[in-house]
């Protein structure tokens, strides 16, 4: 299955939103074109760390794409832009306030040449209200949506959620919006306009959080890796570690007590249910600890596995993408880049039909496809070669 197979995307986004949105409607087959300015390229084309001059930021959102390095803020350069996107089902950008009018490239200019375009802008706030001209970063919103004040250790210094998810999850938003804009184009023939930002993601994050604030008019605390609706359900030192229970409802709790040699307090008034556990948080806690400290990581792993309870070591990175599972299960696919050779990724999170996953077309390398698809738009050899002459277009060399 390619269920956009022949769906034509053209990507103005830069950095991780938009990227992954494009590169995920790519994974399931569109045909995506990233349209970037000459020279320095989408922003994450420079963040560390480089491999080979090719930034990891940038590979890790950028395949399944076809790159030209086209100057927008050129007469050449529009009119060239006018052209590509003729035939194009989907526009996705993320410019700053302003910006996108300014190079003819908002909706209602690309609405004018292409009637029923689905256009997705991305911003920081949304267009509208106070902020809706201010640029949008994923850890200001990690702070604004109190994300950031309710991680960390209890009574320390808060974090910062480490791998960008508001800029992440963004781009996710932005993908089931260009899909759902797709089915009603099949019905009706219309375009849309999709909008997301990432202040409405990061509060979709902390929707639940909102509910409970709601309803116990208690704002979240940091809690480290405890849950506040639930216990116990967090890490816990072992003999010769550390490794994340959670223990989710009362039959676990039962299931747990059996394992642990804890038989006597299943049914204590203190832990019999959840909700006493949770009046009890610091008991419970310090009761589960006390236990846990007696094995080590991995005899714990076995026994509550074993025991149906849910439980896991603290793996790094390096530990998960070289664990088993994840290699059973395919994630990591390889493409063959321009310039670096074979290269890994993380695919689409998504199978149709068992189909084993790929990556179709690596990164690309700044304009690597620049003359491919100004051939595609009509133009000819001689004024591909003089608006690369005028710099108006950037072909790689060597490409």
């Amino acid at each position: 299955m390619s269920p956009l197979n022949g769906i034509k995307i053209i990507d103005l986004s830069k950095v991780l939103a938009g990227p992954l949105c494009a590169q995920y409607l790519g994974d399931l087959g569109a045909d995506v074109i990233k349209v970037e300015p000459p020279v320095q390229g989408d922003d994450t084309r420079a963040w560390l760390p480089l491999r080979g001059g090719e930034s990891a930021s940038f590979m890790a959102v950028n395949h399944n794409k076809k790159s030209i390095a086209l100057d927008l803020k050129s007469p050449q350069g529009k009119r060239a832009f006018r052209r590509i996107i003729a035939d194009a089902d989907v526009v996705i950008q993320g410019f700053g306030s302003g910006t996108a009018k300014r190079l003819e490239v908002d909706y209602d200019s690309i609405k004018a040449l292409v009637p029923d375009i689905i256009y997705c802008e991305i911003s920081g706030y949304g267009r509208n209200g106070p902020l809706g001209t201010e640029p949008g970063y994923d850890v200001m919103l990690q702070a604004f949506s109190g994300m950031i004040s309710s991680i960390g250790q209890a009574g320390g210094d808060p974090a910062r959620v480490s791998f960008s998810p508001v800029d992440l999850g963004t781009g996710m938003h932005a993908v089931s919006g260009i899909l759902a804009a797709l089915l009603e184009k099949q019905r009706s023939g219309q375009g849309a306009y999709v909008e997301v930002s990432l202040l409405d993601t990061a509060m979709g994050y902390m929707g639940y959080m909102a509910h409970n604030y709601w309803a116990s008019g208690k704002v979240p605390s940091r809690m480290g890796t405890a849950h506040p609706s639930l216990c116990p359900y967090q890490v816990f030192d072992t003999q010769d570690g550390s490794i994340m229970l959670g223990v989710g409802n009362d039959r676990l709790w039962k299931k747990f007590c059996e394992t642990a040699a804890l038989q006597e307090y299943e049914n204590d008034p203190r832990f019999a249910t959840n909700a006493d556990r949770v009046a009890n948080f610091q008991a419970t806690c310090d009761l589960v600890a006390e236990k846990m400290r007696t094995r080590k990581t991995d005899e714990w792993q076995k026994a509550l596995l074993a025991a149906g309870v849910p439980v896991s070591p603290i793996h790094t990175l390096a530990d998960a993408l070289n664990h088993e599972q994840v290699q059973a299960r395919n994630i990591v696919v390889k493409s063959e880049h321009a310039t670096l050779g074979e290269i890994p990724h993380i695919a689409y999170p998504v199978t149709l039909n068992n189909q084993p996953r790929d990556a179709k077309l690596p990164p690309p390398v700044l304009g690597q496809h620049s003359r491919e698809i100004l051939l595609q738009a009509g133009y000819s050899e001689a004024e591909i070669e003089t608006l690369i002459t005028e710099g108006v277009v950037e072909q790689h060399s060597g490409v």
